[in-house]
């Protein structure tokens, strides 16, 4: 084979290859079709604003998932690790303070979400919540960082003008 025909082969082979289905062009997904799927929390951490505190409402070792779907519905679930049990084993006849740290120590919703591809932005419209302020509110999720294994975003608190910072990692 002389070297034309080598090179020739050569170009047709490296074409060929970049269109095969699983080259990575092909491979490229949209941001929302990254986010599908159960995202277990491996932190949460808000932070004060000009005041430069921070706070774990969910503890150093918090738990629960984001979970969302093809559709355009999501769901999360987080709580602290450190919940107390429920003396009576009856929720309707909790103690005060059984009641107060299980209502600070968790937060559930769901809704729909939408995700802005260009701007990184995932917005949810909250159909129900344990903290019925929420209900009907849209929110907006930045994404910092996605990977096939983790996701990271951020929003800004409306109180204290600081920032919420959730990371997650993709439960397999």
């Amino acid at each position: 084979m002389n070297r034309r025909n080598a090179l020739s082969l050569s170009v047709i082979m490296a074409l060929g290859f970049a269109l095969l289905p699983g080259s990575a062009v092909a491979q490229q997904k949209s941001l929302k079709e990254q986010l599908i799927g159960t995202w277990a929390i491996v932190s949460w951490e808000q932070d004060g604003g000009p005041t430069g505190s921070k706070f774990q409402r969910f503890g150093a070792n918090p738990r629960g998932y984001n979970i969302f779907d093809a559709s355009g519905r999501f769901y999360l679930m987080l709580w602290g690790a450190d919940l107390p049990q429920i003396a009576s084993n009856n929720p309707s006849t909790s103690t005060p303070e059984e009641a107060k740290a299980i209502a600070r120590g968790t937060i559930g919703y769901f809704g729909t979400y939408a995700v802005d591809e260009e701007a990184k932005i995932i917005t949810l419209r909250i159909e129900a919540s344990s903290l019925p302020n929420q209900v009907g509110s849209v929110q907006k999720r930045t994404i910092t960082s996605l990977t096939k294994d983790e996701l990271k975003y951020q929003k800004v608190t409306a109180r204290s003008g600081g920032q919420i910072h959730y990371v997650w990692k993709r439960d397999k």
